[in-house]
């Protein structure tokens, strides 16, 4: 049978109309009231996350009498039964243990539901805490969604399944903010994410803006009311030496670096997606298998630079402050090694374990432009702004997010450098869709989810409580 003709698209005097609908405004009460729940939910996530990190590679070493902190051998044991859990989550609980993050992080699949939600969070914090290369981006977006949908179910509320998808993203919006300093990052993000233009994005914007908004509050109030710093899990702005503007040369080095980062990152993402279907066929067996790799890894690198094994384990979000402010005790070798081995790391665990892409990228991304500040004429601060907007637009293929994410975490060093993040970003972007498109011919991906439509939330059908 053929598919039935798409709705029209709503003309931005229709979408006007339904935003100053009486049941838009009680939309918008109820995403608020929802953001909260969502806020504190994700609050807690990312608290257990780093709670377990500091009892797992911190306390637990101590208590079994390691005074000088947790022997070299350690990850091995630990990142194998993170392995074991995340395999149990995927083939134990429904969900799969929620988004492959070698797909990228708007992998398609709609909103997680909430009885997705048991086996997505432990698959995370499995992965997360204990060490794999990922991050929490893609378990906060579920939990957000789950959460949402949970709380309309509990509150028992016949809405409209389009009023649900835009509640889901609300929520998801809500969540994210919790890992940014600044909550328009994660109102790019997900706004790329969910891929809706036109007339419709206010309609659907405004909520998912309000539910980013009131995260970030969220995240202020408890860090004040507990005592619990949210630095130990939020991405920061990082801390580089003022830059007044660009020169020739260095949107030379920008171009260079782009290309390098852009072939790299596909080169990772491949090895991702060579790494899903192994991972699939016996997870119970692989996925503690590549755990104990990952941890070699670290330890071999540790073994040739001397450097933390953390380096290479996880994401990299919490690191990233202390990588850019000792640049200058990194040698290139050094940097080299840490993107090899971390990048191996990275390859393996997007394929197998669960999380988010972003982070890693992000790190790498710097740590390529630390590198590469050893040039001539190649400054720190345009190097690793560059770095981390090509290596997230590499691996994102979200280009709006790449460059206002490298530009707010390099807002303290002025804004000369944005031009060349600019460049960096488009550059990256044009070599990865270049380097993807062989591929695409030979082995046609998944078409993605299409995007939610915008609630006609001023119709007679009840889209929201009167």
């Amino acid at each position: 049978m053929p598919d039935a003709p798409a709705p029209p698209e709503p003309t931005a005097e229709q979408a006007a109309a339904t935003m100053a609908s009486k049941p838009y405004v009680v939309l918008l009460v109820i995403v608020g009231v929802i953001g909260v729940v969502v806020s504190l939910a994700a609050w807690c996530f990312l608290e257990l996350v780093y709670q377990i990190t500091q009892e797992v590679y911190t306390h637990l070493p101590h208590a079994l009498g390691y005074d000088n902190g947790a022997p070299l051998w350690w990850p091995i044991p630990v990142l194998a039964i993170a392995g074991v859990l995340v395999a149990l989550a995927i083939t134990r609980l429904p969900g799969n243990g929620g988004h492959i993050p070698a797909q990228g992080l708007g992998g398609g699949g709609g909103p997680a539901q909430p009885v997705d939600l048991p086996g997505v969070l432990l698959a995370g914090l499995a992965s997360i805490s204990l060490g794999a290369v990922v991050g929490p981006e893609a378990p906060l977006i579920a939990l957000g969604s789950g959460v949402a949908l949970l709380t309309i179910r509990a509150a028992r509320r016949d809405m409209a399944p389009q009023v649900l998808l835009i509640i889901a993203a609300a929520g998801s919006f809500a969540a994210i903010s919790f890992i940014f300093a600044s909550p328009l990052i994660a109102a790019v993000l997900m706004i790329e994410v969910i891929g809706i233009g036109g007339p419709r994005l206010p309609v659907v914007i405004v909520p998912g803006l309000l539910g980013a908004g009131i995260g970030t509050l969220v995240s202020i109030g408890m860090g004040s009311f507990t005592g619990l710093s949210s630095s130990n899990f939020a991405l920061d702005p990082v801390t580089l030496p003022h830059f007044a503007h660009p020169t020739l040369a260095q949107f030379g080095w920008t171009i260079a670096l782009a290309i390098a980062i852009a072939v790299v990152a596909r080169i990772v993402m491949l090895g991702g997606a060579r790494t899903v279907p192994v991972a699939a066929r016996r997870p119970l067996v692989v996925l503690p298998i590549i755990g104990v790799i990952i941890a070699g890894l670290a330890i071999a690198f540790h073994g040739i630079t001397d450097k933390s094994i953390n380096e290479v384990l996880f994401s990299g979000e919490s690191a990233l402050s202390g990588l850019v402010n000792g640049a200058g005790a990194w040698s290139v070798g050094a940097l080299l090694a840490l993107i090899a081995f971390k990048g191996i790391g990275y390859s393996l665990s997007i394929g197998s374990f669960r999380g988010g892409p972003t982070f890693p990228a992000v790190f790498l991304g710097a740590a390529a432009g630390i590198a590469t500040s050893h040039l001539p004429g190649f400054a720190l601060t345009p190097a690793v702004a560059v770095g981390m907007g090509a290596g997230t637009v590499a691996v994102l293929r979200l280009p709006l997010s790449a460059v206002v994410l490298a530009t707010l975490l390099t807002s303290h060093a002025g804004t000369g450098d944005e031009p060349l993040i600019i460049v960096g970003v488009v550059v990256a972007y044009i070599v990865t869709l270049v380097l993807s498109a062989p591929a695409r011919a030979t082995a046609p991906e998944a078409e993605p989810a299409a995007p939610a439509e915008a609630p006609d939330v001023g119709a007679p059908a009840p889209a929201a409580p009167a």
